[in-house]
């Protein structure tokens, strides 16, 4: 037998050992007592031990008992936990129970514990076992079957373990898998109805699967007994994941910690944009929240460069990139959110990590792969990937916020306006000077708490490591790829000229390359200050001049002017909706479920009969549009006042329902007889006979004559 397999009952009694029958061993407590004698087993070292219980008595070790003997043991004891696992407890399962129980219950273990090594002290100082239980169990207040019931417990144990076999054990409240398996439908239909991404109630979702349950008859547990189940049958982390989805689920998790001390100064920046919370008015006269887009170092948390903007663009995303360089250097990498106005072709085109827009064979590399500076994109909608978002919470928080800007702020949320909202807006020259303010004030305020700042201001932690690091600086020809904006043209077939956004470009070293695919990088702020030609490899080919100036001045004035216009037709548009609130589609539902169906008339057994009001008839596409105007016009002559009474050879209608409906059948015996009719009277018929008079009069005559008038 394996050295590290034992059974779990370390300590054994002659009656034990006598009552186990085991192989090569007596079958009394007196004949083991004698074979431990004989085999004198009191000789080996810690291999017995005194019985603190009633009566005395020893207690031997397993390793004691023979080969046969120990094998039984260990094959009972692995039966008895297939059978039965839940009372089988050893000394691992002893102790993490006793972890897992409250202080008050360890407590309690602690004073039967405490109770037991009395008894134990009296007992071997003299006093008799009974004697010493009934003095312990009075200190303690409690009856001597109590104690002998905590000695039981730990009968066979060794005294380092004691503690976890005396600590009170939790009843459990347990179903039966059989009980359990009959609510299983119910179960798995209430799972399905809350585990989603609407996130409904869980006493909606009980109460919809209580009525699907009572539609096929299942048997359905109590709503807190279903909530229980579900709990510990789908883990938490599941159902934050089922109904919160991928988002949910990583906030469940602790957000990595990144260390930033191996970096040093300028070596890694981040960018994001961020809508500042003030109505700000710029010189067009457009009022909104403006945009901010800002480059911060990653080392000393230290905002860099930053713009401001209507929306995210990337030529304020170009403009601020430059003033990076131009102010501190190159770095080496850049951790971009991952926005359209980041991936631009202008800063990213040729990255391997990029994936916005369509990727062409002729785009031009952008400028950060020029540069050598490696791009990284932070993870979409996770505001815990940017460490830039950190310093806009302060940015929200203190500029936002200053008093010079009361009645312009607009609050962070919807339900957190101020009670000021709009009754002023900012210009947008003091706008860009106070935020210039709270952005230095920012960067000098001590006592920032990050690990590379301890206790410094982020100026400070920046020009420490500045001073010592290796820092890229931009050559003259570098310059011009952050400071010009790019785009992909082709110079004229005969002239070399270049058209880019309405304005001609020329020089005399162009007519040499008319017709060449070119790449040209212009000053997105000022296009009249003409164009830098680049080869689609990459080689400078030269510098263009502004020739015809009849393009807009800047790149983003012209986007600006085609924002406005769209700004325009969409307000036009809302306020056709304002107009005419419901669709053509809403209107026709509507009618239909207002229609009624005419009701039937009844057998007439009545004097007088009651016609219903004529309903408007819906004309068939194959109505003639003049004749439906005929007949309409004859119907308005019908109900006027009767007319004096006309010559023999001019048609005249009747002026009562019962006279127009006898020469309704007059006509018809007269073109039955082969009679001459006039054209007047044929048309009057025939638009007559479909009018609802005509049809009600001969429902009725019908029903008294028996079906035979008409």
């Amino acid at each position: 037998m394996s050295a590290d397999i034992a059974p779990s009952q370390e300590w054994w009694s002659a009656e034990q050992i006598a009552e186990a029958c085991l192989p090569g061993l007596p079958g009394s407590a007196r004949g083991v007592n004698a074979f431990a004698l004989r085999e004198n087993w009191r000789a080996t070292p810690g291999a017995i031990m005194r019985k603190p219980g009633r009566g005395g008595g020893l207690f031997y070790h397993w390793s004691l008992l023979p080969f046969n003997a120990r094998l039984k043991l260990i094959e009972r004891e692995a039966q008895h936990k297939e059978a039965c696992p839940e009372d089988h407890q050893d000394r691992g399962q002893a102790w993490a129970g006793y972890e897992a129980l409250s202080q008050k219950a360890k407590d309690t273990a602690a004073d039967r514990l405490d109770a037991l090594d009395k008894v134990e002290l009296l007992h071997t100082s003299g006093a008799r076992h009974v004697v010493a239980v009934e003095a312990v169990a009075k200190e303690k207040g409690l009856s001597p079957r109590t104690v002998y019931n905590w000695i039981a417990l730990v009968e066979g144990v060794a005294p380092e373990d004691r503690l976890a076999y005396l600590a009170p054990r939790p009843p459990k409240k347990r179903t039966k898998a059989e009980d359990r398996a009959q609510f299983a439908p119910f179960l798995d239909w209430l799972k399905s109805a809350y585990l989603r991404l609407e996130r409904p109630t869980f006493a909606q979702s009980y109460r919809s699967a209580s009525s699907e349950a009572q539609r096929k008859k299942w048997p359905t547990p109590p709503e807190k007994t279903a909530k229980r189940w579900v709990d510990a049958e789908v883990p938490r982390t599941v159902q934050v994941f089922k109904r919160e989805g991928a988002n949910g689920l990583m906030r469940c998790f602790p957000a990595q910690i990144r260390d930033r001390s191996c970096l040093s100064a300028l070596e890694a920046v981040n960018a994001d944009c961020h809508k500042i919370d003030v109505f700000v008015e710029w010189p067009d006269g457009t009022i909104n929240r403006p945009q901010i887009v800002a480059f911060q170092d990653l080392y000393s948390n230290k905002i860099l460069s930053w713009r401001v903007d209507h929306d995210p663009n990337k030529v304020m995303v170009m403009a601020a990139f430059g003033e990076l360089v131009e102010n501190w250097g190159i770095p080496k990498r850049c951790l971009f959110d991952n926005g359209r106005e980041f991936a631009n072709k202008w800063m990213t085109a040729g990255a391997p990590t990029r994936f916005r827009f369509k990727i062409r064979e002729d785009d031009p590399i952008g400028v950060l792969p020029h540069l050598g500076i490696q791009m990284h994109w932070a993870t979409p909608a996770h505001g815990q990937a940017k460490p830039i978002e950190r310093a806009f919470r302060d940015l929200a928080s203190d500029v936002a916020k200053d008093p010079r800007f009361a009645g312009a702020y607009v609050g962070n949320r919807p339900d957190a306006k101020p009670e000021n909202y709009g009754s002023r807006a900012i210009k947008a020259a003091d706008f860009v000077e106070i935020l210039s303010e709270g952005i230095a004030e920012h960067n000098a305020r001590p006592g920032r708490r990050s690990a590379t700042a301890n206790g410094r201001s982020f100026d400070q932690t920046f020009e420490e490591s500045y001073a010592t690091a290796p820092i890229r600086k931009a050559t003259e020809d570098q310059r011009r790829l952050w400071l010009m904006g790019q785009a992909p043209a082709k110079l004229h077939k005969e002239n070399g000229g270049l058209k880019l956004h309405g304005n001609v470009y020329h020089c005399d070293w162009m007519s040499q390359e008319a017709g060449a695919k070119v790449i040209a990088r212009f000053d997105p702020e000022d296009l009249h200050s003409g164009v830098h030609i680049y080869a689609l490899s990459g080689e400078y080919m030269g510098f263009a001049e502004c020739q015809q100036k009849v393009g807009f001045f800047d790149l983003e004035g012209a986007r600006s002017t085609a924002r406005r216009r769209s700004q325009i037709t969409k307000a036009q548009k809302k306020l056709a909706e304002l107009h005419a609130p419901f669709a053509p589609e809403r209107l026709g539902a509507d009618m239909n479920a207002g229609r009624k169906e005419t009701p039937a008339l009844m057998a007439a057994k009545v004097v007088s009969p009651v016609f219903p009001k004529p309903q408007p008839r819906v004309a068939l596409s194959r109505t003639n549009p003049d004749a439906a105007t005929a007949r309409d016009a004859l119907v308005l002559k019908m109900k006027s006042k009767p007319k004096a009474k006309a010559t023999p050879t001019e048609f005249q209608v009747a002026g009562t329902p019962d006279e127009r409906f006898d020469q309704v059948a007059e006509i018809r015996r007269k073109i039955n007889a082969g009679e001459p009719v006039g054209d007047r009277e044929r048309s009057w018929m025939e638009g007559f006979v479909d009018h609802p008079e005509y049809k009600g009069l001969l429902a009725v005559k019908r029903s008294f004559s028996g079906g035979n008038a008409g």
